[in-house]
C-alpha cells in the first residue's frame, strides 16, 4: 500500500483539546482524513463540532493537542493553512443586492485569483454547479438550494484542495440537500476536492464516505455510515405503553432482554426484532399500546455510542 505522505493528508487531528473557562469542548479528539474524502462530523449542537470547525479555518487555537491541514500546523502556520482551504458558513457570505455573477467576480478578487483567470473561472463554476442561467440574478432572488449553490462557488473559487462545509443543508428542503450533495460529488470528480462537513442533520450524514460522531467533545465513533449501523444487533423494537418503565423491567426481569426506556417508549436493539415481537405481544399485550420494528438508522448508532438521543442541546458551544 501507497504511503501517504503528510502534505496529502486533508486533515490530521491528534489528541485536540479545547475549553472555554471549565467547558471543555474538545476533550482528546484524533481522526484523519483522507485525500478526496467526504468526511462528516456529526453530533448535537454542544458536541464540539463547531469548535474544531472553528480550529480548523484558523479561527481558534486549540488548548492542547495538534490540527494540521495538508501537513501545516493551523496554530503556527495558520497562513499556509488558509491558502488551502475554502470555507462556506451556514449562513451564506453574498451580497443579496449582487448578481451571482458580480459576487463571484468580487469574491475572485478578494481570494487572490489572478485576474486571466476571474471571467473564466467563474464562468466553469457556474456551469458546474448548475447556475449558468442565473450569473445576471440577483442573490436575493434566488431560493435556499440556489443562493446555497452560489456560496459554494464563493468558497472553491481560488480552487482549494479541501472544503470546509459549516451546516451545509440548514435551511434546505430535501431535495435541495440531496442535489447540493450531487453537485459536491461533481466537484470532487472534477477536482479532487476533499470535503470535511458539519452537521447535525442524520440524513447529511449519510452522503459521507465516514463519519466520526461527537457528543460532549468526545469522539465516540468513527467508521462508514454503513458499517456504523452494520455495527448494531440486526434491528431496533420500540414499544410504547402507558408505563413504559414497569415494562421495560418485566421484559428484562422475564426474557433477559436488554429493555431501556428512551423518550417514553421502551426500546430494544435485537438481532431479529420481528421475531420477537409475537413473543412480546404474547407475553405482555395488556401493557404494549404499540409496537413497531425498523432497521438501526445513524441515530440509534448514536443513542447505542451515548446512552441518549440525538437532539439540540439547549447550551450551544461558547462562541
Amino acid at each position: 500500500m501507497n504511503r501517504v505522505e503528510p502534505a496529502d493528508v486533508p486533515v490530521q487531528v491528534r489528541e485536540l483539546v479545547h475549553t472555554y473557562g471549565k467547558h471543555r469542548a474538545l476533550d482528546g479528539v484524533s481522526f484523519q482524513m483522507s485525500p478526496g474524502e467526504f468526511f462528516g462530523l456529526l453530533g448535537p449542537n454542544g458536541s464540539g463540532k463547531t469548535t474544531l470547525f472553528r480550529i480548523l479555518s484558523t479561527l481558534l487555537t486549540p488548548a492542547a493537542g495538534q490540527a494540521s491541514v495538508f501537513g501545516h500546523d493551523v496554530a503556527t502556520h495558520p497562513d499556509a493553512v488558509r491558502s488551502r482551504i475554502g470555507i462556506v458558513f451556514q449562513a451564506p457570505a453574498l451580497d443579496d443586492m449582487l448578481t451571482v455573477e458580480e459576487n463571484l467576480r468580487h469574491h475572485a478578487r478578494l481570494q487572490g485569483v489572478p485576474r486571466r483567470q476571474r471571467s473564466q473561472r467563474v464562468t466553469e463554476l457556474l456551469a458546474s454547479l448548475g447556475l449558468s442561467d442565473r450569473r445576471r440574478q440577483r442573490v436575493g432572488q434566488l431560493s435556499g438550494g440556489l443562493k446555497r449553490r452560489a456560496d459554494l462557488a464563493r468558497g472553491i473559487l481560488h480552487r482549494p484542495g479541501l472544503l470546509l462545509l459549516d451546516e451545509p443543508s440548514a435551511g434546505l428542503d430535501p431535495r435541495a440537500r440531496r442535489d447540493l450533495w450531487r453537485y459536491l460529488d461533481k466537484l470532487r470528480g472534477e477536482t479532487g476536492l476533499s470535503v470535511l462537513v458539519t452537521t447535525h442533520i442524520m440524513e447529511e450524514g449519510e452522503f459521507c464516505d465516514r463519519l466520526a460522531i461527537l457528543d460532549e467533545g468526545r469522539l465516540v465513533a468513527l467508521d462508514t455510515p454503513a458499517n456504523l449501523r452494520a455495527a448494531m444487533d440486526g434491528t431496533i423494537v420500540t414499544i410504547r405503553a402507558d408505563k413504559p418503565g414497569d415494562l421495560a423491567r418485566a421484559i428484562n426481569d422475564r426474557m433477559k432482554i436488554d429493555a431501556q426506556v428512551l423518550d417514553g417508549a421502551v426500546r430494544i436493539e435485537h438481532a431479529d426484532g420481528h421475531a420477537l415481537v409475537p413473543r412480546l405481544a404474547s407475553a405482555f399485550a395488556s401493557q404494549i399500546a404499540a409496537i413497531t420494528v425498523q432497521a438501526p438508522t445513524l441515530e440509534d448508532v448514536f443513542v447505542k455510542r451515548t446512552g441518549h438521543r440525538f437532539e439540540d442541546d439547549p447550551a450551544r458551544e461558547p462562541s
